[in-house]
């Protein structure tokens, strides 16, 4: 789950890290009494969910009332990649001497926690990897959640030479693991962290993103979720207890266990494929899911065929055949279904099928071959 900036700089706050005053607005106002308080000149940044803002012409630095509200009214009207600005955060500009970047994330490929931090701040983290991985430090937890602070003391150093940062770097590390590790953050960033003319180190952005299996411990969090960034049918397949995730390609599938369903994408993909969605039923063998993951589905014009593939195990093959006879009376199915089954009550389920004239097949490999073709059509 993603929250705003405006938010993610209330959580640093909160949490004792630096961050430039400010507020958020929603309305002209607001604006003005933000920035009266703040000082001029301030920072006017819009508040969207996706990349690209500044570019897009996004945020403006304002001198006075006059400028301020003319950009307001240019930033209310804005559309970036789609979204319209609803809310604007107004923030004290600030004189930078230089830019850093940090960040704390999982780092899968290690099975670890990391604390990744550079000198070549405010640009894309992932571009200046690629053309100066140098740049580039890393200082990873070691499958723990305390800090080796003589570790990080030498880690801070080799991130910021001049001896009078030190330790506010080190202070402003401890604390953004701290908000990582408390939240159940995915990712926690600060992207630039900027060194002030008078020497001092602040947040001038804030990024979070949360583990979605966590949220049920921070129902706060879960609060400040954006619905309007969330696909309809995303939302409404997780009231049905359905893992779905809208995709580019051409062939739906519904299968159960996540690593059955990304192990059935590759191969889709391998075949010469384009899966259409991921989406895993889970181990319910509840007909009604087959019912409401087809609906979701079949909502996709771009989908030309759809995989039902399931190997039961505390899922029953015969509930999935139900649900699929199920969808067959209730929902238009103007695109070709193919279905392999294996596991519990398998030759129940195949012969519900065929009473229906419903094919199964043996193999996924069979089963993902003839899927492919069918939406190559």
């Amino acid at each position: 789950m993603k929250i705003h900036e405006y938010q993610a700089t209330e959580i640093f706050k909160a949490a004792g890290l630096p961050v430039v005053s400010g507020g958020v607005a929603s309305e002209l106002g607001m604006a003005l009494q933000i920035a009266d308080k703040a000082g001029y000149p301030v920072v006017l940044k819009s508040q969207v969910l996706v990349g690209g803002r500044g570019k897009a012409g996004g945020i403006k630095v304002v001198h006075n009332k006059e400028e301020l509200e003319k950009a307001f009214g240019a930033l209310k009207q804005l559309k970036i990649k789609g979204y319209a600005v609803e809310k604007i955060l107004v923030v004290r500009a600030i004189q930078i001497k230089k830019e850093f970047y940090i960040g704390v994330t999982v780092d899968s490929a290690k099975d670890d926690v990391v604390l990744i931090a550079s000198s070549a701040g405010g640009v894309d983290i992932e571009e200046t990897a690629r053309i100066n991985p140098e740049a580039i430090k890393k200082f990873y937890l070691q499958g723990g959640r305390d800090v080796d602070l003589e570790r990080l003391t030498v880690f801070v150093r080799g991130v910021f030479e001049d001896p009078s940062l030190q330790q506010q770097a080190k202070d402003i590390f401890q604390k953004l693991i701290k908000v990582f590790f408390e939240k159940d953050c995915s990712l926690a960033e600060i992207n630039p962290l900027v060194e002030t003319r008078d020497g001092q180190i602040v947040a001038a952005d804030a990024k979070i993103n949360f583990d979605d299996n966590a949220l049920f411990r921070h129902p706060d969090i879960e609060s400040m979720k954006d619905s309007a960034y969330e696909d309809a049918d995303e939302q409404e397949a997780r009231q049905y207890g359905l893992s779905f995730v809208k995709l580019d390609g051409h062939v739906g599938c519904i299968v159960n266990g996540a690593g059955l369903a990304m192990a059935t994408m590759d191969i889709i993909k391998l075949l010469g494929g384009e899966p259409a969605n991921f989406l895993d039923v889970g181990g319910s063998s509840n007909p009604q899911k087959v019912l409401n993951a087809l609906k979701i589905i079949l909502r996709n014009k771009k989908v030309k065929a759809i995989l039902i593939n399931i190997f039961g195990g505390i899922t029953r093959c015969d509930d999935i055949a139900k649900g699929i006879l199920e969808a067959k009376k209730q929902l238009d199915m103007p695109v070709p279904l193919v279905v392999r089954l294996t596991g519990t009550n398998e030759k129940e389920a195949k012969e519900i099928l065929a009473q229906s004239h419903i094919q199964t097949y043996a193999t996924m490999r069979e089963a993902v071959q003839r899927v492919v073709a069918l939406a190559a059509k």
